[in-house]
């Protein structure tokens, strides 16, 4: 089996992009990453295209990323369609990297486009809800409210029902948030430590949704969205396309100028029926994801985590065993999650302020990982930065993610 390199990454700056399309999204991403790479189209073999929402947003379904490529003229290859909710983009990564590694290519193309924002703001949100199980979301709804009554936290009076007025995953990422509260004393004031650093760290990217930064009282300040959660804490709607071209050990032996990085590691698992107290899908993929890698927690220089909410981050910094269970709050007050601190983690600004357009989210942290490897992040960039992590959660089914990819990264240089 052939090892997996990276070699040509492209990414859009994300935001609320009204002239921008599913479409010229994808296309642009495409040609940096092929421009990166120092490829032409017919350099290509396979791609592998991610998206959730267009059929929704604009009736194309079916065939999106054969649409998209054709319009390029590249055709021809295979094009495979892939939706995993916020996992899709890493998804698609990791079936280029498999087929690489199995020996189908040596050369495919990982790309995800989204475009999220409406102008019918209940139509964004609602998307958000296809990301459930449908059929038994009120059910969902019902589980929420059962454990929130179990939780001996006191919360500021709120006669909203879950889902109303915004999407009904705030709802789920706070009733985890409030559930960490109570089992380990967490508070909110870390979470808005966890998010003011993600506002600094997008200041630095360029390409970021939010490029503000933001205090912790001004993140505490904020509108309330869904105790403990501040509207500054969650991820924004909006727009946005990234890609990255893979290869084979054999096709990079004839590249002249490539700047490779490996792909030591590349997981996806589904999540299972299990209680909060029960082993988080992101404490399952990670032990394999390590174990695949030679590599420990430890060993990781960076991290991009899937915070969705700053929650998120303190959960997911747990579950890649960067620190205890229940420490992840200390964790991120001690500021070893900064960029210059020990396990800078999201410095990208993260979903939080980089932005989750939902189809390209996965490709954009793998995009801010290669640029760190590589040393050309700029006034964000890693010291020393050899081996990056990315974590990437996909909709959700009962208490934890219905889909997840965990990747490693190494230069290799």
């Amino acid at each position: 089996m052939s090892d997996v390199y990276i070699i040509g990454i492209g990414m859009t700056k994300f935001g609320k992009l009204p002239n921008r399309s599913v479409r010229t999204m994808a296309e642009e991403a495409t040609k940096l990453a092929l421009r990166d790479a120092g490829l032409e189209n017919n350099d290509l073999q396979a791609v592998f295209f991610s998206n959730s929402f267009w059929g929704m947003f604009s009736n194309q379904h079916s065939i999106r990323g054969q649409v998209i490529m054709r319009g390029m003229g590249i055709d021809k290859i295979p094009v495979v369609n892939v939706e995993n909710a916020c996992a899709g983009a890493s998804t698609a990564l990791h079936l280029a990297y498999t087929a690489i590694r199995a020996g189908l290519y040596d050369v495919a193309l990982a790309v995800g486009s989204e475009k999220l924002s409406n102008p019918d703001k209940a139509l964004s949100l609602s998307a958000y809800a296809s990301c459930m199980d449908v059929e038994n979301l009120e059910k969902h709804i019902a589980m929420i409210t059962d454990i929130n009554k179990l939780i001996k936290i006191q919360l500021p009076e709120d006669k909203s029902a879950p889902g109303e007025g915004r999407s009904i995953f705030m709802d789920a990422y706070a009733m985890g948030a409030r559930w960490h509260m109570d089992r380990f004393g967490s508070t909110q004031r870390q979470l808005a430590v966890i998010c003011s650093k993600n506002h600094l760290h997008g200041s630095l990217n360029p390409l970021a949704q939010y490029q503000q930064p933001m205090t912790v009282e001004e993140v505490l300040a904020d509108k309330a969205v869904a105790y403990p959660l501040t509207r500054a804490m969650c991820s924004p709607v909006g727009d946005g396309g990234a890609a990255a071209i893979v290869c084979s050990d054999k096709f990079l032996k004839k590249l002249k100028d490539a700047r490779p990085v490996k792909i030591v590691a590349s997981v996806i698992g589904q999540g299972s029926d299990r209680t909060l107290d029960g082993e988080d899908i992101g404490e399952r993929l990670a032990k394999q994801a390590y174990k695949m890698a030679g590599v420990g927690p430890e060993d990781i220089d960076l991290a991009e985590l899937h915070d969705a909410t700053a929650w998120a981050e303190l959960h997911q910094s747990e579950a890649m065993g960067f620190c205890p269970m229940g420490e992840g709050g200390p964790f991120a007050e001690s500021g070893v999650t900064k960029i210059g601190g020990k396990k800078p983690i999201n410095t990208s600004g993260g979903l939080e302020c980089r932005g989750h357009p939902i189809g390209a989210s996965g490709l954009a942290q793998i995009y801010e990982l290669v640029l760190q490897l590589r040393g050309d992040a700029g006034t964000r960039q890693v010291e020393k930065a050899r081996i990056g992590l990315a974590e990437n959660g996909g909709g959700n089914i009962g208490v934890e993610e219905a889909a997840m990819c965990i990747h490693i990264l190494e230069n290799a240089a």
